[in-house]
């Protein structure tokens, strides 16, 4: 039973055998910076970086979402790296404009 499924993922179309699995496995080390990030200032953030991270994220998602096989890897990493990088934006934007409006002490 374990035999064969460890043999049907390595026969997959997108399986260890192709670059259609080391690139999007490659790609959870910008989901693992971006979470050892969430403990380091907001003044730290780059909004250009973030939201090239998350816009690569949504249209990856969607791009693994609609393709032949399907791309399960691909589609879960594109996932985290938008909500990753969404989060972080988060933590910029509330530290730049709402922390001073609102009497927020912001992220410290």
């Amino acid at each position: 039973m374990v035999a064969s499924k460890i043999q049907a993922l390595w026969n997959h179309p997108a399986g260890p055998k192709t670059i259609h699995f080391w690139a999007p496995t490659f790609k959870w080390g910008i989901n693992i910076a971006n979470i050892l990030d969430f403990s380091k200032p907001p003044e730290t953030i780059s909004y250009p970086q973030q939201t090239v991270i998350a816009g690569t994220g949504i249209i990856w998602a969607r791009y693994s979402s609609v393709i032949t096989p399907k791309n399960w890897n691909l589609l879960s990493v594109s996932v985290a790296m938008a909500a990753t990088s969404s989060y972080q934006l988060l933590r910029k934007l509330r530290k730049d404009y709402y922390s001073d409006m609102h009497g927020m002490v912001g992220d410290e």
